[in-house]
């Protein structure tokens, strides 16, 4: 079990600073009152984020935050 805790402790620290890097590395949600006014939020761009680099950081934000959270509940069984 003392190895096990060791691979896991090394894991979770690296998915740790991952997580950190992929949430600093995104863009800001606000619009602002320009881009409500204007229409921002229905472009084309908006419609189609998931095959944007800002949409492959999103997903990959999801992935790295429940991979997060599966090492952490398994730290805290062993």
């Amino acid at each position: 079990m003392g190895a096990l805790k060791i691979v896991l402790t090394v894991v979770f620290v690296l998915i740790c600073i991952a997580l950190t890097i992929i949430v600093m590395a995104q863009e800001g949600k606000s619009a602002g009152l320009t881009g409500s006014i204007s229409g921002a939020a229905e472009s084309f761009w908006e419609k189609n984020k998931g095959r944007t680099l800002e949409g492959k950081i999103e997903k990959s934000t999801k992935y790295v935050a429940i991979a997060f959270f599966v090492v952490a509940l398994l730290l805290n069984m062993i």
